[in-house]
């Protein structure tokens, strides 16, 4: 079992390296086809958004085709969010096992990443928790479902899938 965490663990800094290095394509290929990736937002201080068809969620794609099109008009510079890219930082840890069975795991983890805005040469930090759902495919481990919650909920600019 602890061989399958590590196995986690490398895929979790695999994506932070990909968002960070900006290798969109082997980022997506991180997804299962159905993944679901999703930001909730604070309701109050203790409660977070629940349901992302019905409540506002800072980001919420219900597929990988959703993955692709963002990163589709990040590449095209069509996204004013995205102009000019902000460079980032990711630091993973924390990462704990929240159950293993057969072919699919979930793992809890907290993260940072520190984000550099071109635009106004401006530095700032998020930070939150994140738990993803890992399935085993055929060419190995894929996220299938990645929830990921910012502690931080001032965001002192627009966020977007690299940032968190």
């Amino acid at each position: 079992m602890n061989d399958l965490i590590a196995q986690g663990r490398e895929l979790l800094w695999q994506e932070a390296a990909c968002l960070d290095d900006r290798r969109w394509d082997e980022w997506l290929d991180l997804y299962t086809p159905d993944c679901e990736y999703w930001l909730p937002t604070w309701l109050s201080e203790e409660t977070l958004s629940g349901d992302p068809s019905r409540e506002l969620a800072h980001i919420y794609y219900a597929s990988r085709a959703g993955l692709e099109d963002r990163v589709l008009r990040i590449r095209s510079g069509t996204s004013p969010a995205s102009r000019p890219l902000r460079r980032t930082t990711h630091m993973i840890g924390a990462i704990t096992a929240r159950s293993v069975q057969g072919q699919s795991m979930e793992l809890r983890s907290s993260w940072t990443c520190h984000v550099f805005e071109p635009l106004h040469q401006k530095t700032y930090l998020l930070f939150g928790l994140a738990e993803t759902q890992l399935r085993l495919e055929t060419a190995g481990w894929k996220i299938a479902r990645k929830k990921i919650v910012v502690n931080n909920d001032y965001l002192p600019a627009m966020i977007d899938i690299y940032c968190v």
